[in-house]
């Protein structure tokens, strides 16, 4: 398994809170969430359901709803929540001096967007 290389995408005060942000990936977008208590996480910009984008949902707790068909989405798991069913591939994130860093493998680097 390759480890992974932090990518700096920028300043937690990029991201609104309870709201979101996007970054570019040689594999596809990918959605920052904030949560109201400054928690950030990163997820696929793509509802598994219909491939909604993410980042245009309403965030709520740590829960994003997709804007298409109104699935809520873990932000901490990228579990859907039932009665429907799927998942979002969850990208590690540290903030680090008020610094977002994601995780990635190498083969994923980040372009800011």
């Amino acid at each position: 398994m390759m480890m992974p290389l932090w990518i700096d995408v920028g300043t937690l005060d990029d991201i609104p809170p309870m709201g979101a942000r996007v970054v570019k990936s040689l594999e596809g977008d990918i959605a920052l969430f904030r949560t109201a208590d400054d928690r950030v996480f990163a997820l696929y910009d793509r509802c598994p359901h219909k491939g909604g984008p993410l980042s245009q949902g309403i965030v709520h707790g740590a829960s994003v709803t997709c804007p298409l068909h109104a699935w809520v989405i873990s932000l901490e798991t990228g579990a859907v929540e039932g009665p429907d069913e799927g998942c979002v591939h969850r990208i590690a994130v540290e903030l680090t001096g008020g610094r977002v860093l994601l995780g990635l493998p190498a083969s994923r680097l980040v372009a800011n967007g």
